[in-house]
């Protein structure tokens, strides 16, 4: 499994709707509430042998109320 964190800017209002969508797709390890420029940060494993774009477009960037996204995919972990 391949760590990659993804946040989440969502329409104004929406940041509690957003999230419960995300929690009831059940592919997230951990999920935040943040300051700054985005709202949400995510932590998900997607497996090996999948895109990490076409897991994430599949399985969750059809929320509604997600206006935009930024992911971090990661290398290694000290």
């Amino acid at each position: 499994m391949r760590p990659v964190f993804v946040q989440f800017r969502c329409s104004p209002g929406k940041t509690y709707e957003v999230a419960d969508a995300i929690y009831d797709r059940e592919v997230v390890s951990e999920l935040y509430s943040t300051s700054g420029d985005y709202d949400l940060l995510a932590k998900i494993y997607v497996p090996e042998d999948q895109d990490v774009g076409r897991f994430l477009s599949e399985n969750l960037f059809d929320i509604p109320g997600i206006v935009r996204t930024l992911t971090t995919i990661t290398f290694k972990a000290f």
